[in-house]
Parts: structure tokens; sequence; C-alpha cells
């Protein structure tokens, strides 16, 4: 008679993970990247911004404290999301690979939306005095839902593990193994 303690049969089931980075770490021009939907994201983001930063200079208010705030959002957003173009179109993100560029970018495309959303706002409670502050505040309004579409993507590719630029291939393999009863 068996003992009732013990099971007749065991199963161990072993999962195998394989990763493997694919990057070429020399720099080269790809004009390509602009027709990806995150190069097509950076052109519109750099868009805006130089149109708000633009709406808010020929408004003739550019002195307010808020249109100030406005400027100095859309101004350092024009050069960071330039610089990180130009770092994607000669795969100077690839070269460089280890830096979390997925959360970096992640952390300044919600900042933005954030700051673009009070800075937006902020402008638009003057347009009573100049439409050129109107349509500052919808470009700006504009720039936070790209800001926001994109720091979603980067979300999304922050929690699946991918690469900023450059490929990662994840393999599993499950072997189960069933001991014979005794």
């Amino acid at each position: 008679m068996a003992d009732q303690g013990f099971p007749g049969q065991h199963t161990t089931t072993t999962t195998m993970t394989a990763t493997s980075t694919s990057i070429q770490p020399e720099l080269r021009y790809d004009p390509l990247y602009l027709r990806t939907l995150p190069g097509m994201l950076k052109v519109a983001q750099i868009a805006l911004n130089f149109l708000g930063f633009l709406s808010i200079a020929i408004s003739g208010s550019a002195g307010n404290s808020r249109t100030s705030f406005f400027d100095s959002i859309s101004g350092f957003a024009f050069w960071f999301s330039g610089f990180l173009l130009a770092f994607y179109l000669f795969h100077v993100i690839e070269k460089f690979y280890k830096i979390p560029w997925l959360k970096i970018e992640l952390g300044f495309c919600a900042l933005w939306t954030v700051f673009y959303l009070i800075a937006s706002t902020m402008v638009a409670g003057l347009t009573s005095y100049s439409a050129a502050l109107g349509v500052a505040a919808f470009f700006g309004f504009c720039a936070m839902v790209v800001y926001g579409y994109d720091a979603w993507l980067k979300y999304q590719g922050v929690i699946s593990g991918q690469l900023a630029q450059g490929e990662r291939h994840v393999s599993k393999t499950t072997s189960t193994v069933t001991s014979p009863a005794y």
C-alpha cells in the first residue's frame, strides 16, 4: 500500500530565458528613422515647440511671467527633442545602448506633458489680450498630447524590456520532466 503523504509522481518544469542584443555600434546617418512612429513624434514635438515659442514671441506679451514660463518650457523642449532626434538619426542612442534612454525619455515626456498642461492653461487665460496667445495655447495643448502619447509608448517599451534603438531578442525554452511512479 502506498504512503498517503507522498505523491506517486513528481513533475519538474524548467524555463530558460535567453536574451540576445544586436546593435551596430558605428555612427551612421539613417533618414529612415523619420518614417517611424517615434521619429514622426519627435518631428511633431519639435515643430509644436517652435510654433508655440514663435506665437508667444509675436504676441507682444513676452515679458509676462506666464508667457515666460511657456517660452522656457517650449524652448528647452525644442532643444532637448532636437538633440534626441539627431542622436537617433546618427545612431548615437544605439552606440551607447547601455544608457537607459527609454527611461530618460519616459521621464522627460511625462514631465513635459504636465509642464505643457500647466503652461498652456496659464497662457490660455491670457487669450483676451492677444489672439497669438490663444494660438500658443493651442500649440501647447497639442504638444502636451504628443508628449503624453510618446510617454505612453516609452512606458510600454520600458515594461517590455525594449532597447531605444537596436534589437533585443528574447527566447524562452520550457522543458518538463516527470519522474516515474514507484
